[in-house]
């Protein structure tokens, strides 16, 4: 992605409010699926095809995860090692989400769907996160 098309996207050209928006949006995505999930786990777990056990578990360990991404949004310069360690956790939730649909869930159709849908866009923030912070870093050199 060139950095033109990066800036549109985050409205701006400054790095460090292009990094702080991207990681405020994977805070404010991924919180509303904690709240989803733990709301609703049996609707969605029904419509799913997933366990609403499952999908309890995952929305509290989403709300925690929503909480250490918001606060380092939050911050007026997010530290490098902090936004690295997002990055990962969202590669590894994609990678991980996809091996889970390929050897060991069995979701309805629109669960195979919802789950694909979403390594794609988790895996998009940690593409979004980890190019702002490397143009956030060649900025400080």
């Amino acid at each position: 992605m060139s950095a033109i098309q990066l800036a549109a996207l985050a409205r701006t050209s400054e790095p460090q409010s292009m990094l702080r928006r991207f990681l405020a949006l994977d805070a404010l995505v991924t919180g509303a699926n904690a709240l989803a999930y733990l709301a609703f786990s049996g609707p969605l777990g029904r419509f799913l095809g997933v366990d609403a056990t499952l999908l309890l578990a995952l929305g509290a360990f989403l709300a925690l995860y929503t909480a250490g991404v918001g606060l380092l949004a939050a911050r007026r310069e997010p530290p490098a090692f902090g936004v690295r360690a997002v990055v990962e956790a969202n590669l590894a939730w994609a990678a991980v989400s996809l091996a889970a649909l390929a050897l060991w869930l069995t979701p309805s159709t629109p669960g195979a769907v919802w789950t694909v849908l979403q390594a794609l866009a988790v895996a998009g923030f940690a593409a979004l996160q980890h190019t702002a912070l490397r143009a956030r870093q060649s900025m400080s050199v």
